[in-house]
């Protein structure tokens, strides 16, 4: 599980969540409005719905943010329609990457998702290429001062399904459908927890030892995560601390 969650981890560490807090929460308005229109306003009747309000909620979006969003997916106020796309494609050493899009200019996004992968030494692929080598599972990255059987117990007992060490933090896997039930669980343990979402897991991951691989996988990361279509990225690379800290 180790390439998406490093990323995660990477972005906590280089403070990207916060200096992008803004555009977090545009994404995240867009994914709540799409899920209001396909499913219905109600929480308690549409699922989709419920578990983006969670995403939301843990992403630290106002109440009125998200009711703002709901309604115009609700049709209550002014939105746009989206269209829901995935792109696969391959970075420098054969990572595989998911790109994760919701648009109203498929033509724009399309050109947009492209550039950053060309621009940086990759690629796009057919679809089906890298989607097989993914499975969508609940990550969430906890504070590795705790100690292990701490973390374990209270994980385990609100429904993960495991815990590892990487490095600094302790990263918890779960069904996605209980990762926010989960987060909640722990912070009640007293447990700090650093990010949790929904993601997309490769079985197979592609350890980076180059220096300039590592350095343009990085750049079409963050190339694709400026942009407000894309909702998600996920990945299959390993990149280890020390070449980190050289890219840094």
């Amino acid at each position: 599980m180790s390439g998406h969650s490093k990323w995660a981890t990477i972005k906590h560490k280089k403070g990207a969540i916060d200096k992008a807090r803004g555009k977090l929460f545009a994404k995240l308005a867009r994914q709540l409005e799409v899920a209001a229109r396909s499913g219905g306003m109600d929480v308690d009747t549409n699922a989709s719905l419920r578990t983006m309000v969670q995403k939301a909620k843990a992403g630290q979006m106002t109440k009125d943010a998200i009711d703002r969003a709901i309604k115009r997916g609700g049709g209550e106020t002014g939105g746009a329609n989206y269209e829901s796309i995935m792109y696969e494609g391959y970075a420098p050493g054969g990572v595989a990457l998911l790109v994760d899009v919701l648009t109203d200019n498929r033509n724009r996004t399309a050109s947009d998702v492209r550039n950053a992968f060309t621009k940086f030494g990759g690629s796009l692929a057919e679809p089906g290429a890298v989607s097989w080598q993914f499975a969508r599972r609940g990550l969430i990255v906890v504070s590795g001062a705790v100690e292990e059987d701490t973390v374990m117990t209270a994980a385990l007992e609100a429904g993960a399904d495991d815990i590892e060490r990487d490095g600094d933090t302790w990263r918890v896997l779960t069904d996605s459908s209980v990762v926010y039930e989960v987060k909640e669980a722990l912070e009640t343990a007293g447990i700090e927890v650093l990010s949790a979402e929904s993601t997309m897991v490769s079985a197979n991951t592609i350890e980076v030892t180059d220096l300039d691989d590592a350095r343009h996988i990085l750049r079409i990361m963050d190339m694709l995560d400026e942009s407000d279509d894309v909702q998600d990225v996920y990945a299959n690379f390993d990149i280890e601390e020390s070449l980190m800290q050289e890219i840094e």
